[in-house]
């Protein structure tokens, strides 16, 4: 599928901004458009490609109050899937401001979530072989996502949290909404992270009987990593390198970045260093959330 080609930032007349919400079945594409529903988007769910651009002039004529639009758009359309390349582009001619969400999940979570449902995926008869097309089929798009959110490790509500923080702001938001995600490496990578920082070379108060039941919010963690001469060396590190990357990915119109932490477990120093991370880019003027993936973990 060919990259389509984003338009320059929409002036105030050319509203509303579409968001395409599309990724693989059973990461929670339904519970997403939901939760948009929820915040006052207008949502319609299995939209063929083909009829885009007639919603586009619908919601484009005299009359209209609709600002904000969610398409969900999935394999459920069949081979009508791969008209999505040709609907955005034909956006992008028009200069249509538009958004891809694109939600994604480990194989066994897939595999798992297809069993407690008894359904049929779409695309083949064994879940497995249809989780396998949908991943390279989607593939392109996952790669122009504006944002990729990974729910193997999200319930339904943590997800809708997400959706909700994220886009409950103005649609015409001119900076950056940034998520920092703390976790544990033994519990596996974040998938939807643009950048990931390890501190696993901080020391760990895990290997202190007190502090080791206490979760990285606790004031003791804190001033165990805090009070460190490496800590301190590594967070004036990161804060150089933002003062690169923030700028950079203004200009350059990124609209979501997530920046991932991770320690052993997720519980005691990715939990630490990532608040003080998120002080960082408020600082900076950004809108800023913040999830701690694996405290709660052992």
């Amino acid at each position: 599928m060919a990259r389509a080609i984003r338009p320059e930032p929409a002036d105030e007349a050319r509203v509303p901004e579409f968001t395409i919400i599309t990724g693989l079945s059973g990461a929670g594409m339904t519970e997403a458009a939901h939760a948009l529903e929820d915040i006052g988007f207008f949502v319609i769910d299995n939209m063929p490609p083909a009829l885009i651009s007639k919603m586009v002039e619908l919601s484009h004529a005299p009359g209209q109050e609709i600002e904000n639009i969610a398409l969900v758009v999935d394999a459920r359309g069949g081979k009508n899937f791969d008209q999505l390349s040709d609907a955005l582009l034909d956006l992008a001619k028009r200069g249509v401001s538009y958004r891809i969400l694109f939600l994604t999940a480990a194989d066994d979570v897939l595999i798992r979530r297809y069993e407690m449902t008894k359904r049929k995926h779409p695309l083949a008869d064994r879940v497995v072989d249809g989780i396998a097309t949908e991943r390279a089929l989607t593939e392109p798009l996952r790669e122009a996502a504006d944002l990729v959110i990974d729910t193997s490790g999200m319930s339904v509500h943590d997800l809708r949290d997400r959706v909700v923080q994220t886009f409950s702001t103005a649609s015409r938001e001119e900076r950056m909404r940034t998520t920092v995600l703390t976790f544990g490496f033994k519990h596996g990578l974040p998938l939807d992270a643009d950048m990931v920082l390890d501190c696993r070379f901080l020391p760990n108060p895990y290997w202190v009987e007190e502090l080791r039941p206490l979760p990285g919010t606790d004031e003791r963690i804190k001033n165990f990593v805090l009070n460190n001469d490496q800590t301190t060396d590594f967070l004036e590190r990161v804060e150089h390198l933002l003062d690169g990357l923030v700028p950079g990915f203004l200009h350059e119109g990124k609209r979501y970045f997530t920046v991932a932490i991770g320690c052993t477990g997720g519980r005691h120093r990715s939990v630490v260093v990532g608040e003080r991370i998120a002080e960082m880019l408020r600082a900076r003027g950004l809108p800023v959330g913040v999830r701690h993936r694996d405290v709660a973990r052992e």
